[in-house]
């Protein structure tokens, strides 16, 4: 590369090797977030990257495709990766997600993503969720952000029967939609995810 204008260079700079393996800078104007994660040890992407979605294989491949200069790019990775998925990495995927209608005690995306749900509807979201989690085996799992209690249950009861086959994929879509939403709230200046 001896020779090649400094031009070549103006997106990616690899710094010293940290933790076996080379962390890429990015020194254009990704947005804030998106640098952050760009930045981040390996390690530390992992842990970025499972807060957004709980399965290794998918968080592997986001970190991968490292740096990433605009997030289009990154939701870009995020469904790849998503459709490449098995069965086995969605339900390690799913395991991260508690019922709709119980968000996970301490976290806050979880009580923001469930935020649409009102107190009178909690107690039918669960126990429709108990059957459905009898039938398929985990949670009922659907991209809560935006939608009220009433559109949640209403999917529910529309997906309480379906088979194994067409669930996973209705998962898979909803899965994706979370992850992109959680990937571009990731990808938002730090002070902004409060």
């Amino acid at each position: 590369m001896r020779g090649a204008p400094a031009g070549r260079f103006f997106n990616k700079l690899l710094t010293l090797r940290r933790g076996g393996s080379y962390v890429a800078r990015v020194t254009s104007s990704a947005p804030p977030g998106l640098a952050r994660l760009n930045a981040a040890s390996a390690p530390e992407a992992a842990a970025l990257l499972h807060e957004v979605c709980g399965s290794t294989a998918w968080g592997a491949a986001v970190a991968a495709g490292r740096p990433y200069t605009r997030l289009a790019d990154l939701l870009a990775a995020s469904d790849t990766a998503m459709a490449a998925l098995t069965a086995g990495d969605l339900g390690e995927a799913m395991a991260g997600h508690p019922p709709i209608g119980r968000p996970k005690p301490g976290d806050p995306a979880s009580a923001r993503e469930q935020s649409g749900v009102r107190d009178a509807e909690r107690e039918e979201l669960l126990r429709l969720n108990l059957a459905y989690q009898d039938a398929h085996g985990h949670v009922f799992l659907i991209c809560a952000t935006g939608r009220t209690g009433a559109q949640m249950l209403a999917a529910l009861k529309e997906r309480i029967g379906n088979d194994p086959a067409t669930e996973r994929e209705i998962v898979r879509t909803e899965l994706g939609k979370i992850n992109r939403v959680r990937l571009t709230r990731l990808a938002e200046p730090q002070e902004d995810l409060a």
